[in-house]
């Protein structure tokens, strides 16, 4: 690896969601590789297009070590991504399917979904990359967590349908304690029943009262967990927390790339289907293999650039 540790600057547009797949895969280089990690708000360093296309770094803070990788993730962060990417030793990588060519930057992490093809540079992932460590132990206590998204070009929602299946999960296991979560995108009428099943076996959380560390926590007290379909991040968060986790069902849009998504991870075993509920509950989900994307992609990169040699 070389004397000293490597410097990794990690480029956000401040979305949730890009945001904690940076923190993943951050949190792994730093374990993995003793990593320096810096993150960059790509929002508040503006990049001309000019400088983009002919990759001529702005003014960056002086402060920050030179970096031997520079991760990105969201659109907002491309310019800035691409203007850095002549910088001396530094190593570019972009995460999700980018709007330029990927030859531009020196490596790609991107979804199954995304329809990618195969190539030296691109690392395909199982779903997207989150912050989300597998557990050591699952829980014998019968907690179930219920996760709700909401409309989405991916499937087609129907309130009354996502109210019956957690209505039915509730009646045929009584003796199982709920938390239910909603989320930005879960319609209004739909929180509002949910609120209406609170009782003392079932805790309705308002969504806008959740930290950053909920989920985290939520899942470490969980034996089972159901998701909406709708929500990739939250399906790929409970499938590495490595909790039995099962999708609620809802008509996939046709040729969605999400809906493909969702079914490959039925298909090889991270999660299950609605129909497979007893198998969810009782913790016996066919195959289970693991599933920690922010891990294998933080090793794929440190093989590929920050090895002894590569720097």
């Amino acid at each position: 690896m070389g004397l000293s540790a490597p410097v990794v600057w990690l480029l956000t547009d401040n979305k949730p969601g890009h945001r904690n797949q940076l923190k993943g895969l951050g949190n792994r280089l730093r374990v993995l590789s003793g990593a320096s990690v810096a993150e960059i708000d790509a929002t508040e360093v503006p990049v001309p297009l000019w400088r983009a296309l002919l990759g001529m770094a702005p003014a960056m803070d002086e402060t920050l070590r030179a970096p031997d990788l520079i991760i990105a993730a969201g659109s907002r962060t491309h310019r800035l991504l691409l203007s850095l990417r002549r910088r001396r030793k530094a190593k570019t990588v972009v995460l999700m399917k980018p709007g330029f060519p990927i030859g531009w930057v020196d490596a790609a992490i991107i979804p199954e979904h995304d329809d990618i093809d195969p190539a030296r540079n691109i690392l395909i992932t199982e779903g997207v990359i989150n912050a989300i460590t597998p557990l050591a132990r699952i829980t014998d206590k019968p907690e179930g967590l219920i996760l709700i998204g909401g409309p989405s070009p991916h499937f087609d929602w129907d309130d009354d349908v996502v109210l019956g299946q957690v209505s039915q999960l509730m009646g045929r296991y009584p003796e199982w304690r709920w938390t239910i979560s909603g989320s930005r995108r879960t319609p209004e009428p739909l929180l509002q029943n949910l609120q209406e099943l609170a009782g003392p076996k079932v805790t309705v959380v308002d969504h806008e009262r959740t930290h950053a560390g909920w989920v985290p926590h939520q899942l470490s007290a969980s034996r089972a967990v159901w998701v909406t379909p709708d929500s990739t991040s939250m399906v790929c968060e409970a499938a590495t927390s490595g909790v039995p986790t099962g999708l609620f069902e809802m008509a996939p849009r046709h040729n969605s790339r999400v809906a493909r998504g969702m079914a490959s991870l039925v298909e090889k075993g991270y999660v299950a289907r609605w129909s497979d509920h007893a198998s969810v509950m009782a913790g016996k989900l066919p195959g289970s293999p693991s599933l920690w994307e922010a891990d294998r992609a933080a090793r794929w990169l440190i093989n590929h650039f920050l090895k002894e040699g590569e720097r």
